[in-house]
């Protein structure tokens, strides 16, 4: 059987949608991927607010995974238009090489566990580069991204 792993962006939903997809969902723990997650402009999805939250509305546990996010640089170039969304993904995959990621983070960890990050859609989002990245890696991974 494949282990599962979720992704999801809190951006354009509201805190009932976006716990209740959570509350409803299988899965076990959420783990932010995000580069700043304590930002002030992240409303509910603030780091210290969101791990109340998640306790609080879905008895769900809250980590933080800065390995998973991009460099400040990397972000910056494509937000900023400098980066193209083939050049951004191909720079990220290499990031996620050159961290090794598929050797330091624990698959266990991530068994049923989902993805957090801002975009409202996987297709333009790091968090999704990371789930197919480790699929390949490891293999025997099911992405499934809530919407």
């Amino acid at each position: 059987m494949a282990m599962r792993l979720f992704t999801l962006g809190f951006t354009k939903k509201d805190a009932r949608s976006f716990f209740t997809l959570l509350r409803d969902s299988q899965v076990a723990r959420v783990v932010d991927v995000r580069l700043r997650a304590r930002s002030q402009l992240s409303g509910f999805a603030r780091a210290d607010d969101l791990e109340f939250l998640l306790e609080e509305l879905c008895h769900l546990p809250y980590v933080t995974e800065p390995r998973l996010a991009p460099t400040p640089e990397l972000l910056a170039a494509f937000r900023q238009g400098s980066l193209s969304w083939a050049a951004y993904e191909k720079r990220f995959l290499e990031l996620m090489a050159a961290r090794r990621v598929e050797r330091v983070i624990e698959r266990a960890g991530l068994e049923d566990a989902c993805l957090l990050c801002s975009e409202h859609e996987p297709r333009f989002c790091h968090r999704r580069l990371v789930a197919e990245y480790l699929a390949r890696e490891w293999g025997g991974l099911e992405i499934v991204h809530l919407i």
